[in-house]
């Protein structure tokens, strides 16, 4: 019993010194002045079944629609591209959809910030459904489950492809769906 109360004794000292040590470091570090944003959003958060419609819209036009994560680096290099493609084809009845895979308790501290960051134009909606293994091969049959993962379509046309895009291979595309 003794030696238990010595022992829980000197885990206290030490942690009390430990604590002591913490705040003299605190004390002695630079102040750095931080701006704290609260992020407030539209961002629409959709499960599978909620998402689902929006891959198979009917009509004339042409739907472009990619799905991507900010932790993806592949994907967030070809970002650029899908803009310009809103901004190049808004007179001929082109949307794109950026479907965000990005974890959904990173929604405020990453993905937002990153759409506001980057200024993004395309319409930008959250996929938070954990049952990939259903919903994977119902948006293609073919879709290992990497991203990015684009679908294009019109009508009953469609095309999916699972790789990274340039700017003109993503033109070449949709202009395929223009004719």
């Amino acid at each position: 019993m003794k030696h238990y109360l010595l022992l829980c004794f000197l885990v206290c000292m030490s942690c009390k010194e430990s604590a002591k040590k913490t705040e003299a470091l605190v004390e002695e570090a630079p102040v750095v002045e931080t701006e704290v944003v609260k992020e407030t959003s539209d961002l629409k958060v959709y499960n599978f079944t909620e998402i689902e419609p929006l891959l198979h819209k009917t009509g004339d036009k042409i739907y472009v629609v990619n799905f991507w994560a900010t932790w993806c680096a592949p994907c967030v290099k070809e970002l650029p591209y899908f803009e310009k493609i809103t901004e190049d084809y808004a007179n001929k009845d082109v949307e794109v959809l950026l479907v965000s895979l990005d974890f959904s308790k990173q929604y405020e501290t990453k993905l937002i910030p990153f759409i506001k960051t980057h200024q993004l134009k395309s319409e930008v909606v959250a996929l938070n459904d954990p049952d990939s293994n259903a919903w994977i091969p119902k948006v293609d049959p073919e879709w290992s489950g990497s991203i990015p993962a684009t679908i294009i379509y019109k009508g009953n046309t469609r095309k999916f492809f699972e790789k990274s895009f340039t700017y003109e291979e993503l033109q070449t595309e949709i202009n395929q769906f223009l004719n």
